[in-house]
C-alpha cells in the first residue's frame, strides 16, 4: 500500500496539460523475480518514474516502452524472460531465472476505469480486502472497456461494466475464489464472439495496522520502523504524554478511555508496552475477544507468565487457543539490545506472522522464497 500511495501522490502533482503518464504493473510472474505480481511503477513521458517493478534491471527498458505506449495511447503487455542465457535479454544479468509480464497502461486523468482512479477509491475507502480486476489483453474493447482498464470487485453488481451476463457470472465465480484463497491470479476467458480476455485479478488486503499501547520513549523508534514499512500505527495513551514528534509520526493517538475493539480487525497487531505491570495485565483480557491475530507483550518471559498465572487465579484464564496469538516476549530472537534493534525484531516478527512464516534464515528454506503457481 505504501507504493500505491506514493504513486497516487506523484500522479496528483503532474501538470497533465504538459506531461503524460502510464502505469507499469507486474501482472504475471513465472519462476523467480525480485518483485511479485502487483508491483507498480508510475512512468512519466519526461523520464521520471515512481515505484518499481524489479530490483532495477527492468525499469530503464520499461520506461522506454511506457513512453511508446503513451505516444500510441494504447496499453501493451511486455514479457521479460530472464531464463534465457542471452546477453541481449533485459534483466538476464540478475540471474532471477523467471518470466515477468508487465502491463504498460497510459493514464487518462478523467477516466473512471483508469487504474489510478480505482486505486484512489481503494485508499480512500474503508479497511477491507479488495480484488482488483485489470484487463491485460483484449483485442478491441468490450462495453467500452479495453486493455489497461481496472474494475474494483466488491460484488456481482460491480461487474456490470462488462455488460455480458454470462461473462459477469464467470468473473464473479473466479473473483470469489480469489477471496477464498487470498491470492492473486491471472484469469482467462473466451468471449461470445471468440475473442480472448485476459485479466489480472489482484488480491489486495488493507495495510497492516499496529496498535502500540504505551507512551514510553521506545514507542518512537518502533513507530518510525512501522511507518517506514508502510503500515498504519496507532498509539493508545493519554495524548498529553505523547511527544509532539511521536504524535506527528503516527496515524492516531487514542486516549485509553476512548479505546475500543472496533479499531481492531484481522490485519491488526497490538503490542502491550506500557512498562507498567498492572496496566498490561489489565489490558490483556480486554484484547482477547478482538480479531487481532497478533498480541505482543514487551518484557521478559517471567513477567508475562506471572500475568497469565494471576489472571487464571482471578478467574480470567487465557485459553490455549488464545495463547497461540500472544507473543511474549515480543519479537524475534536476533540479539536485539537497543530500542531501535528491538523495534526491528518486533516488526519482523509481525511481518512473519501475517505472512504465515516462521521467520527463519532463508538459506535454510527448502522451497522457493515465494509461492509459485508454475
Amino acid at each position: 500500500m505504501k507504493e500505491i500511495k506514493s504513486i497516487l501522490k506523484a500522479f496528483d502533482t503532474i501538470d497533465h496539460s504538459d506531461i503524460r503518464a502510464a502505469l507499469a504493473t507486474v501482472v504475471r510472474v513465472e519462476g523467480s523475480s525480485y518483485r511479485r505480481t502487483g508491483a507498480r511503477m508510475l512512468v512519466m513521458d519526461n523520464g521520471v518514474w515512481v515505484g518499481g517493478i524489479s530490483g532495477g534491471c527492468l525499469e530503464g527498458d520499461a520506461l522506454k516502452r511506457a513512453r511508446l505506449a503513451i505516444a500510441k495511447t494504447e496499453s501493451s503487455l511486455v514479457t521479460y524472460d530472464t531464463t534465457e542465457d542471452d546477453a541481449h535479454q533485459i534483466g538476464v544479468g540478475l540471474g532471477c531465472n523467471g518470466v515477468i509480464d508487465v502491463l504498460l497502461a497510459p493514464l487518462e486523468p478523467n477516466d473512471p476505469n483508469s487504474p489510478i482512479e480505482v486505486l484512489k477509491s481503494v485508499v480512500a475507502g474503508n479497511r477491507q480486502t479488495n480484488v482488483l480486476l485489470t484487463i491485460t489483453e483484449l483485442d478491441g474493447s468490450i462495453n467500452d472497456l479495453s486493455a489497461g482498464h481496472m474494475i474494483r470487485y466488491t460484488d456481482r453488481q460491480s461487474l456490470n461494466a462488462f455488460g455480458d451476463g454470462k461473462l459477469i457470472e464467470q468473473i464473479d465465480s473466479r473473483a470469489q475464489e480469489i477471496i477464498r484463497k487470498n491470492k492473486s491470479k491471472a484469469l482467462s476467458f473466451t468471449l461470445g464472439d471468440g475473442r480472448d480476455l485476459d485479466i489480472f485479478a489482484e488480491f489486495l488486503p488493507p495495510e497492516l495496522h499496529v496498535i502500540l499501547m504505551g507512551y514510553q520513549y521506545d514507542v518512537f523508534p518502533l513507530a518510525k520502523v512501522i511507518r517506514e514499512a508502510g503500515w498504519r500505527v496507532t498509539i493508545v495513551a493519554n495524548p498529553p504524554k505523547i511527544h509532539r514528534e511521536v504524535a506527528a509520526l503516527v496515524n492516531a493517538v487514542v486516549a485509553p478511555e476512548d479505546f475500543d475493539l472496533s479499531l481492531i480487525d484481522q490485519y491488526t497487531a497490538v503490542i502491550l508496552m506500557s512498562h507498567d505491570y498492572k496496566t498490561d495485565k489489565r489490558n490483556l483480557p480486554t484484547l482477547l475477544p478482538s480479531d487481532a491475530p497478533y498480541i505482543g507483550m514487551l518484557g521478559p518471559r517471567v513477567r508475562s507468565e506471572k500475568i497469565f498465572n494471576e489472571l487464571a487465579e482471578e478467574g480470567e484464564p487465557v485459553s490455549e487457543h488464545q495463547m497461540k496469538r500472544i507473543f511474549a516476549p515480543v519479537g524475534l530472537d536476533i540479539g536485539a539490545i537497543t530500542p531501535e534493534e528491538i523495534a526491528l525484531s518486533i516488526v519482523v516478527e509481525i511481518r512473519s506472522v501475517f505472512s504465515k512464516r516462521e521467520g527463519g534464515f532463508l538459506r535454510y528454506r527448502t522451497s522457493t522464497i515465494h509461492e509459485r503457481d508454475n
